[in-house]
């Protein structure tokens, strides 16, 4: 249930309603916008009438939620959630944001010639993989801790924000000094202890789109981390697996715009993983400002043809640089900017 509060509504009507929901034995999860509160009641008490709520002191309407994804659906939030990070950045406001750097973290060399070109661009955030789910045992699995104190390193001479992949509950504590962003990759979107521990960190988390998952499929994952009171969430279209084999995965561009009506969450676009394939990745970054994305999460390293992962899909600093230039013409186009 949906209890949106009048403009003029007192605290003390506030509390009143919350009381009655918990009575009820709803959850309450509770949002205040610009304009209104909006109390959201999770759970399934047998008995109720909505009726009761529309009367109640400074309520200014309540209904059903008819969706299986009660926190995630726009009705939580109808002006959207902005996610602040403390250095100013803001992830699902009017600029574009921009996440660079390469799939693994391989050398303190490396990954401080990659901050400098991603900050050099425009970039906001440092992308790279500390720990690293890879399809093959035998493939280079990251560098662990060592690689997390990499990141932070670089990130604090350069003043980029840093994000990298959580694969597992026990990661959790050890990650949480060096990051600003944790990132759940596509194998881990219904991996739903870890989506439930993630739920309990105050730390915003971007969830990629499992590689068959349906739109409701996400949401729903999604829920999993809003329900533990964690609202600073940011979704990822990152591909899906279809019958087509020219390209890794098929960048579903539409699913941009329908996440974008369904959920007030920011959405950003991953065109790597989308596509797996260097030239094929600016226009599909370029699609995915025109369908409505909050940002992009992109992968860029200075030596692609040497990256001891994803350097097919890896641009090099000069194409990151173009591309830049040509999202900064593009942007204002759809209303947005890119700094």
């Amino acid at each position: 249930m949906i209890v949106a509060m009048q403009d003029q509504a007192t605290e003390e009507n506030i509390q009143q309603v919350i009381e009655r929901m918990v009575e009820l034995g709803f959850n309450v999860h509770r949002t205040t916008g610009a304009a209104q509160t909006i109390l959201a009641g999770v759970g399934t008490p047998e008995h109720f009438e909505v009726a009761e709520f529309k009367v109640l002191a400074g309520v200014h309407d309540a209904y059903r939620i008819s969706s299986p994804y009660k926190l995630a659906g726009r009705n939580f939030r109808p002006e959207g959630t902005k996610i602040k990070f403390p250095n100013g950045v803001v992830v699902g406001g009017n600029e574009v944001v921009l996440m660079a750097g390469p799939c693994s973290v391989e050398s303190r060399e490396q990954i401080l010639l990659s901050a400098k070109q991603v900050a050099a661009a425009g970039g906001k955030f440092l992308r790279g993989g500390a720990y690293k789910p890879r399809s093959s045992p035998y493939s280079f699995q990251g560098m662990g801790v060592e690689g997390l104190k990499l990141l932070r390193e670089v990130s604090n001479e350069t003043g980029l924000l840093v994000i990298t992949e959580v694969m597992e509950i026990s990661q959790i504590e050890v990650m949480l000094p060096y990051i600003d962003c944790f990132q759940v990759g596509a194998r881990n979107m219904q991996n739903f202890n870890l989506l439930r521990e993630l739920g309990h960190v105050r730390k915003p988390v971007l969830l990629k789109r499992g590689i068959s998952a349906t739109i409701e499929e996400v949401l729903l994952s999604a829920e999993y981390i809003l329900s533990g009171g964690n609202y600073d969430l940011i979704l990822c279209e990152r591909g899906i697996r279809t019958y087509e084999t020219y390209t890794r995965n098929t960048m579903d561009i539409s699913a941009i715009p329908v996440l974008k009506k369904l959920t007030h969450l920011p959405v950003m676009g991953d065109p790597s993983h989308g596509v797996g394939i260097r030239d094929l990745v600016p226009p599909m970054a370029l699609a995915s400002v025109a369908a409505g994305a909050d940002g992009l999460l992109m992968e860029m390293h200075p030596n692609p043809d040497k990256a001891m992962s994803d350097g097919a899909q890896s641009l090099y600093p000069e194409q990151l640089e173009k591309l830049v230039a040509q999202l900064r013409l593009l942007a204002p186009v759809v209303g947005r900017m890119i700094a």
